[in-house]
């Protein structure tokens, strides 16, 4: 256990969060989300596993992570499908915890096909324990300038 570190994030999810550049993205993905072969073809290439709820996955992450302000989809949640409108209470959960950090509101939206290419793109993928269906979501790092940290 480590000060000022939440102890969700274990060693291999902070040496991932360290390794990771700006504009690299990150999966955070509910447990019936294709997350050991969609991580295989990530650039880490290896499914990280944190088992707790998706918000406090997010929570956990973002506690260290900026989220990039350059983009528009720096913080996405994959669309219910056939209701791309409909906001669910793990999406709501998850909004909480980005906002609370001056990220997005709200997260863009992003077609359940259109999400798991873009996770296959990402740095890596990091499956929780949600259980609850739509608790997947992709956040964009940004940057640290040279006066915060």
């Amino acid at each position: 256990m480590l000060k000022g570190i939440n102890p969700l994030l274990n060693a291999d999810v902070l040496q991932v969060l360290r390794a990771m550049g700006h504009g690299d993205d990150l999966i955070i993905a509910d447990t019936n989300f294709p997350s050991d072969s969609v991580a295989r073809q990530t650039v880490y290439g290896r499914l990280l596993r944190i088992d707790a709820s998706a918000a406090e996955v997010v929570e956990a992450v973002l506690s260290l992570m900026p989220i990039d302000t350059f983009v528009e989809d720096a913080a996405a949640r994959m669309e219910v499908v056939g209701e791309p409108d409909t906001i669910l209470p793990v999406m709501e959960e998850v909004q909480g915890k980005v906002s609370a950090v001056g990220g997005p509101d709200p997260m863009m939206p992003i077609e359940r096909f259109a999400f798991y290419d873009r996770a296959k793109q990402a740095y890596a993928v990091i499956q929780t324990g949600e259980r609850r269906f739509y608790g997947c979501f992709a956040f964009r790092k940004g940057v640290i300038g040279p006066d915060e940290g």
